[in-house]
C-alpha cells in the first residue's frame, strides 16, 4: 500500500493510460478505428480527457478507486455540465495487479448532457485555513457514488459512452 501513497500521481496517470488504451483497443477490435482521444492543456473545466466516437463527443473526468476502497464521494467540477456530454468515470481497480473495472459512470446517454449538479453539495478544500476553517470551493460539487451507474466491463461502458 505504501507505494500507492507515494507513488500516487505516477499510479493516477499510469491507471489514465491503461483506460484510454482499453478504449482504443476496443474501438480497433471493433474494426472501425473510429474513437479519437484528446488531452487538454490546462484542468480548468474539471475534465482529463476529450473523445469522439459515433458522431459522440465526451468530455470525461476521469476518477480511481481501488476496488474495496471506502471513499463515498467524488468531487465534480461545474463546468463539465456546460460541455457536450460532459461525464465522470470513476475507475475501480485491483490495487495489486492495476487491473481495470467495475467502473462507475455519472452522465447522461451519448449525446446528452451532464445531470444537473444543482442539488448536489458544495465541495470544501481538505486543509484547513490557519484557523482550521475549510473554506468551500464553489465551483466544486460532491456526488455520492450511489448517483453513479455501476458497469461491469470496458465494452458495456464503451456503448454508455458512445452508443453502437
Amino acid at each position: 500500500m505504501t507505494q500507492h501513497v507515494e507513488n500516487s500521481s505516477y499510479r493516477e496517470r499510469l491507471l489514465e493510460h491503461l483506460f484510454i488504451g482499453e478504449l482504443l483497443k476496443l474501438s480497433w477490435t471493433s474494426g472501425n478505428c473510429a474513437l479519437e482521444v484528446s488531452k487538454p492543456e490546462v484542468d480548468r473545466s474539471g475534465y482529463d480527457v476529450v473523445a469522439e466516437a459515433n458522431g459522440v463527443i465526451r468530455h470525461i473526468q476521469l476518477k480511481t478507486t481501488f476496488i474495496g476502497s471506502s471513499t463515498k464521494t467524488q468531487k465534480v467540477h461545474i463546468s463539465l455540465g456546460n460541455k457536450p456530454s460532459g461525464c465522470v468515470v470513476l475507475i475501480q481497480f485491483d490495487k495489486e495487479s492495476l487491473s481495470l473495472g467495475p467502473y462507475l459512470y455519472f452522465g447522461g446517454a451519448p449525446g446528452d448532457p451532464l445531470p444537473s449538479l444543482a442539488d448536489h453539495k458544495i465541495a470544501k478544500h481538505t486543509k484547513g485555513n490557519a484557523q482550521g476553517v475549510k473554506a468551500e470551493r464553489p465551483n466544486i460539487r460532491t456526488v455520492p457514488n450511489s448517483a453513479f451507474t455501476k458497469i461491469k466491463s470496458i465494452h458495456e461502458l464503451y456503448l454508455q459512452l458512445f452508443g453502437a
